[in-house]
């Protein structure tokens, strides 16, 4: 295999990292976002610790280990992670997740994996994120490679070959596992469903047939539970806009926000829980049948172990019964639970500042977002 193809996308080598790290330093933008990640210490030292880091797990932990434990410390009531599914430390998974937060979902579990003593992931990151040259470099740094989104169908089917063919890469040869979201983009109103077309991207590279394939990347999927989406306003308002105006679309702007948000707005307890790899029940499948059923079984396959290994907060109960107009799940939540998790929504709702704000379609929106988890959960665990 030339490994060269892969330049564009993959992360640095760390032999690369040093020309990187002075770009770095002397951009007055990540400057700016670096002093702002730190405060209190001066960019000087900043400067002389990136060019201790020889490694980009070195940098992880030199930088992005502390800052994000803070931002769990100061905007989480708690983050953990039940990685028991997956007994072997030593393997490289493809950790296939719901997706909640643009930055924190691989963020937070790589954190989480170190402390267990493993090592962090991969990550896949659009290519529309990158707002500022110094992010694409600071990613790369991070080891994420890069899933180039703006392109013609046809440079969109060699784009998704070449990401496969360095997953698959990755996964033999690196043994070096990777995070990738079940979708493109957040699921907005917390339905989590697997797009088949990941899978497909998924079975591009590799060997054999299309369950061989997907075999090589050893599929753990991964269930990400927050207690609370500090974006589900910016989501409901977002909902709106799509309604109201015709081909509505997002700007940069709208992007850093959501990232913003995301990382500095109260997320509650946040849980990670890792399933058994697909491996087994992959072989088990009927391989005869039409390719497009095939992979929609294996969505389904990846949907059932989300949604079961979802942890169920008192919000999701008290939002699917305020939905429902019933108090179906009363047993469990209080009268303070559930005063709570009203409050939290009144609030998130006034939040949203839009013309012609329509506050019964938005509480709606809200509501489901909270609901849809434990609706997705009975129906998984039946």
């Amino acid at each position: 295999m030339d490994i060269t193809e892969f330049d564009e996308i993959r992360p640095y080598h760390d032999e690369e990292l040093p020309p990187i790290f002075e770009e770095l330093i002397a951009d007055p933008a990540f400057q700016k976002a670096a002093c702002e990640a730190v405060p209190n210490v001066p960019f000087e030292l900043l400067a002389q610790k990136m060019r201790t880091c020889k490694t980009k797990l070195d940098f992880q932990k030199a930088f992005c280990y502390g800052i994000l434990w803070k931002i769990a410390g100061d905007h989480t009531d708690g983050l953990t992670l039940d990685h028991t599914a997956l007994p072997d430390k030593s393997k490289a998974y493809t950790y296939l997740s719901n997706h909640r937060d643009i930055i924190l979902d691989s963020g937070f579990l790589s954190i989480l994996l170190v402390d267990q003593g493993m090592d962090t992931v991969e990550i896949a990151i659009g290519d529309n994120l990158f707002v500022y040259p110094w992010i694409k470099k600071l990613v790369r740094v991070n080891k994420s490679f890069i899933v180039q989104r703006a392109l013609t169908m046809r440079q969109m089917l060699e784009a998704s070959t070449r990401m496969s063919r360095y997953m698959h890469y990755t996964i033999a040869e690196k043994n070096q596992s990777i995070w990738l979201a079940q979708r493109e983009g957040r699921a907005k109103d917390s339905n989590d469903r697997t797009q088949d077309s990941v899978l497909k991207m998924l079975a591009m590279g590799g060997e054999g047939d299309v369950v061989d394939r997907l075999i090589e990347m050893n599929i753990a999927p991964l269930a990400i539970s927050y207690e609370y989406d500090p974006c589900d306003f910016l989501k409901a308002q977002e909902f709106q806009l799509k309604r109201d105006i015709e081909g509505y679309k997002k700007t940069t702007q709208d992007d850093l926000l959501n990232m913003e948000t995301g990382l500095f707005g109260y997320k509650g307890k946040v849980h990670f829980q890792a399933a058994p790899c697909l491996n087994e029940q992959l072989k088990g499948l009927d391989r005869t049948g039409p390719k497009v059923e095939l992979f929609t079984r294996i969505s389904t396959l990846v949907d059932q172990q989300i949604h079961r290994n979802y942890r169920i907060y008192s919000g999701n109960y008290v939002a699917h019964d305020l939905l429902a107009g019933t108090h179906e799940f009363a047993s469990h939540y209080t009268a303070e639970d559930e005063k709570r998790f009203e409050t939290y929504i009144d609030n998130q709702l006034k939040k949203i500042q839009i013309p012609n704000k329509d506050e019964d379609f938005l509480r709606e929106k809200l509501l489901l977002m909270y609901a849809n988890p434990l609706t997705n959960y009975i129906a998984a665990c039946q």
